[in-house]
């Protein structure tokens, strides 16, 4: 009994995963700018990948398998926010069209903050 229920509640998990990342699919293909499109790529595929590893755990129980699942988690949660920061940063360099997608306000480099 204790098997069948991991396996409906792993199955659940990676279900939600793959509905997260379905998604994000859409959500990159409906926004037009760059940045939008990071935004979307960058917040859907954390909460996805952790769904379904997360119902790879469940459904494989306590093991070494699952400890290297876990690592797997830890390695995307801190890569995925990194890597999705270069990229913005890239763009904000590089983009002609940047002021004209964005409000962006000036900040003062040194002087008063009031």
């Amino acid at each position: 009994m204790m098997e069948w229920l991991r396996l409906i509640v792993g199955g659940i998990c990676i279900l939600a995963g793959i509905a997260t990342a379905l998604i994000a699919v859409y959500g990159l293909f409906k926004f037009k700018y760059a940045m939008n499109r990071m935004h979307v790529a960058a917040m859907t595929d954390t909460l996805s990948i952790l769904m379904v590893l997360l119902g790879l755990i469940i459904i494989r129980g306590a093991s070494m398998d699952a400890l290297k699942l876990a690592l797997i988690i830890l390695f995307f949660w801190f890569a995925s926010p990194v890597s999705s920061h270069l990229l913005a940063g890239l763009e904000v360099e590089i983009s002609d069209k940047l002021k004209d997608n964005c409000d962006i306000e000036e900040q003062e480099r040194g002087g008063d903050r009031s």
